[in-house]
């Protein structure tokens, strides 16, 4: 092997690496929205947001009818993505005073990729921090 083939090798080794590294940086991007923030959907937390979920509605539901596709949580705060026989999927905010989880407000419909700045910026109105606030605008931009 000449000393050519050699260099040109290495060369492709290392474009292939740094190639390698960029994807793997825009993969652990993606996913640094929700880094912390992103919770498991597990029966205990679906038993405890049920029945809050159901009670803010205005179109009245049982609990056991409340399907949670994401639980999002930062500090005194947790948003739920949800489902129910009788509305569109949506995004409940519920902020935790005196050791007690409230309902603050919810937010249903269709974004697109483009409008999360809008959608941060709305939550953080609320007072949601901003880490549960970009994963939420990550969340309902990209459902599939």
């Amino acid at each position: 092997m000449s000393e050519f083939d050699s260099h040109r090798r290495a060369k492709i080794v290392v474009i292939g690496l740094a190639g390698l590294g960029m994807m793997l940086t825009s993969a652990f991007a993606a996913n640094s929205d929700c880094h912390g923030v992103k919770v498991d959907v597990t029966k205990a937390r679906e038993q405890e947001f049920g029945p809050l979920v159901a009670s803010a509605m205005t179109n009245k539901v049982k609990p056991a009818q409340v399907k949670f596709q994401t639980i999002l949580e930062s500090g005194k705060w947790s948003a739920v993505y949800f489902s129910t026989p009788v509305a569109d999927d949506g995004m409940m905010f519920f902020q935790t005073v005196n050791g007690k989880r409230r309902f603050r407000e919810v937010w249903g419909g269709y974004a697109v990729p483009s409008e999360k700045p809008e959608l941060v910026s709305w939550a953080k109105k609320l007072g949601v921090p901003q880490d549960l606030a970009k994963c939420f605008a990550k969340t309902v931009t990209e459902r599939k």
